[in-house]
């Protein structure tokens, strides 16, 4: 799945928070100082090309609907950053948080729990 740039994955967001919109919606949603509908205009029709968003023709106007979810892409993401820094080793990840993020003891037993529950499952 292509990576997306910083903006694009803020528009997504707006996409996979309120479902389908046209341009005009997305920017209604957006902080000041808005930007231009060319612009936004743009960003989703380079999404469209992605394959993230697909859209439907009403009148005159496209209204835009995610077709990539976001847990799609988080997971895929996930995968990318797991193969490009730990060697695609879920114990790499998985210690370096234990190093790096100063897990409570609670936290760990509901990871434990988890792996746990996950075999229990695969078998």
């Amino acid at each position: 799945m292509k990576r997306l740039t910083d903006k694009e994955e803020e528009i997504m967001t707006y996409f996979w928070d309120n479902g389908p919109m046209y341009v005009r919606q997305v920017i209604d949603l957006m902080c000041e100082p808005k930007p231009h509908f060319n612009t936004i205009s743009t960003f989703v029709r380079l999404l469209e090309q992605k394959g993230f968003l697909a859209h439907d023709k009403t009148g005159t106007s496209y209204m835009y609907r995610p077709i990539i979810s976001r847990e799609e892409y988080s997971s895929s993401a996930l995968s990318g950053v797991m193969k490009k820094y730990f060697g695609a080793s879920v114990m790499n990840v998985v210690s370096t948080l234990v190093r790096h993020e100063r897990l409570t003891d609670d936290e760990i037993a509901k990871l434990i729990e988890l792996v746990k529950s996950q075999n229990s499952e695969n078998k």
